[in-house]
């Protein structure tokens, strides 16, 4: 890349020597040096006049309005077709057997003779009916109705819980305050009778006479008081008199 000078940036035929051969379409691409100071890089595109139009152009293949204000295009009606009757067989079958024909030949031949066909009120139940459709029928897919945000950030749903809440209690309370309360009911003679249950008397089992309780025949302690101190001396004793040796079980440490 040239220098610049005193003077200002070198012009493109100072540049030549730097970029090369100068060619007819230099002026139109960009430069590849710096651009000015405190100017942005020129580019060398150039954009469409204002008569242009961006995007792909969509030709109409009806005529667009004009056609459509000078021509009404009409559906023709189609013509209605005659329907054929289907064949009753069943009446065919039953006309054969009352004829008396009961081989198949015979009934082969009645049948090409005697044509039955279906009523027309008949030979609906072999067609489709079409569906029946109201004239405000919306088609599609029902909306979902939008949520409710002003509801929800003021807490109606709560608030109506609270509500639903407290009118429940109250009609509890007033159920219960309302409710008839039974007085004391008192006893009558009949009803205590009714009621009595006679006791019944058990009697002893019977035991042999052999194994009946028996008192002591010996007693050796003078009296009483002196048979319980006798025992209440031998609980003292109790733990020291265990053992092998009944010299009391002790540990030693």
């Amino acid at each position: 890349m040239g220098a610049e000078g005193d003077d200002g940036p070198l012009s493109v035929q100072d540049r030549a020597p730097d970029l090369g051969v100068l060619r007819g379409q230099c002026g139109q691409w960009p430069r590849p040096d710096r651009a000015e100071l405190g100017k942005p890089r020129e580019q060398s595109c150039s954009l469409p006049g204002i008569d242009f139009n961006y995007g792909l152009y969509v030709r109409g293949l009806d005529g667009g309005v004009p056609e459509a204000i000078g021509h009404w295009n009409v559906f023709k009606p189609q013509p209605t077709r005659h329907q054929e009757l289907n064949r009753d067989y069943i009446a065919t079958n039953r006309g054969a057997v009352k004829a008396g024909l009961v081989t198949a030949r015979e009934t082969l031949l009645y049948k090409q003779l005697n044509d039955f066909r279906v009523s027309s009120k008949d030979n609906r139940r072999y067609r489709k009916e079409p569906t029946f459709i109201p004239p405000n029928m919306t088609f599609g897919i029902q909306a979902r109705p939008s949520t409710p945000l002003f509801d929800l950030l003021q807490h109606q749903y709560q608030k109506l819980w609270v509500q639903e809440q407290k009118a429940t209690q109250k009609a509890i309370k007033l159920e219960k305050k309302q409710k008839v309360s039974l007085g004391k009911l008192y006893e009558t003679r009949s009803s205590q009778l009714r009621k009595y249950k006679p006791p019944v008397k058990l009697d002893a089992l019977w035991h042999m006479p052999h194994f009946q309780k028996v008192g002591p025949q010996l007693d050796t302690f003078p009296s009483e008081a002196d048979r319980q101190r006798a025992f209440k001396a031998q609980q003292e004793e109790y733990a020291v008199r265990r053992g092998t040796l009944r010299m009391g079980n002790y540990t030693h440490l």
